[in-house]
């Protein structure tokens, strides 16, 4: 079966592969254009981009599915399009050119968590249960039916960037499995049932925690926006980057946003219990344990995280 697949970052390289390895003819990708990296914002390909070139295949750069890119996915003649974390909207007459349609591999149980960012705001909410499901993909957000699903466990370290990382491998499998039934005419698709919940992009300030929250939401919050957006908290007006926080259920209490140190841990008062920080990074400096970036303050009691 003739393949089309659609995918931006580094966890939709693992469907890729998995479709490859499965003996799918992937005739090409389609991904978003290469973007400006780092300090010296050096245009870079996007991780499945770089992937498809190492494995020969055609690679469509688009930052929009238009007549011109629509056409592009026409002459490649795919029976069915995987896709798996594009970034854009796929418009109706680029749906409709595969017979099979599309198949949308999304992190999350639908309906609940639809949108960009599932697994982060799956985090943030304190799910105990995530995974993934595949389903046709329509012009609506994720509001397809559904092939199949696999579950997952949050682990109470979770971060998002970890969670991804699993979720990628296994919903890579789910993805070839749905595939390999449609090629076979086995395939069964059923209206999602459920509660729906959205989940929309992170923004920087998705990341800023509340130290008037109690210590379980800022950790939860923490986790979800780790690695990107990146959870902070400003400092005499200063932003300062922070690991996931370690829950100190049984610490000194401490007001919200003061610190202080329990041995060789630095402390932070929350709306509830303290939590303790890992890792740190002042604005312009490189990250370094809180321990090391604490001896860098005059007096660490009159340090309060606005």
């Amino acid at each position: 079966m003739r393949v089309l697949f659609a995918g931006t970052p580094a966890v939709a390289v693992p469907s890729l592969d998995a479709l490859v390895a499965a003996g799918f003819d992937v005739v090409a990708v389609l991904t978003r254009p290469d973007a400006p990296l780092g300090r010296k914002r050096v245009l870079t390909p996007s991780p499945v981009a770089a992937r498809a070139a190492e494995l020969g295949i055609e690679v469509i750069h688009a930052a929009k599915v238009d007549a011109a890119v629509t056409a592009r996915i026409e002459a490649a003649a795919p029976d069915v399009a995987a896709i798996v974390a594009y970034g854009g909207l796929i418009p109706r007459a680029a749906l409709d050119v595969p017979r099979h349609g599309w198949i949308n591999l999304h992190f999350s149980l639908l309906p609940a968590w639809r949108g960009a960012a599932p697994v982060q705001r799956a985090l943030i909410a304190g799910d105990d249960i995530t995974g993934a499901v595949t389903f046709r993909l329509e012009e609506g957000l994720d509001t397809g039916p559904v092939f199949g699903t696999l579950t997952e466990a949050v682990r109470p370290t979770d971060t998002a960037g970890e969670l991804l990382d699993r979720l990628s491998h296994s919903g890579a499998v789910l993805l070839t499995q749905t595939l390999s039934a449609v090629d076979a005419g086995k395939a069964t698709a059923v209206p999602q049932q459920g509660v729906i919940s959205l989940a929309p992009k992170l923004t920087l300030e998705d990341g800023r925690l509340d130290w008037q929250q109690p210590a379980l939401a800022i950790g939860r919050r923490a986790r979800g926006v780790t690695p990107e957006p990146g959870a902070w908290t400003t400092l005499d007006g200063q932003r300062i980057k922070l690991e996931p926080v370690l829950l100190r259920p049984g610490a000194p209490a401490l007001r919200p946003g003061h610190l202080a140190l329990d041995g060789k841990a630095v402390l932070v008062g929350t709306g509830s219990h303290p939590v303790e920080l890992t890792r740190v990074q002042p604005s312009g400096k490189k990250m370094m344990t809180a321990a090391d970036w604490a001896r860098g303050q005059a007096t660490l009691e009159s340090v309060v995280f606005e």
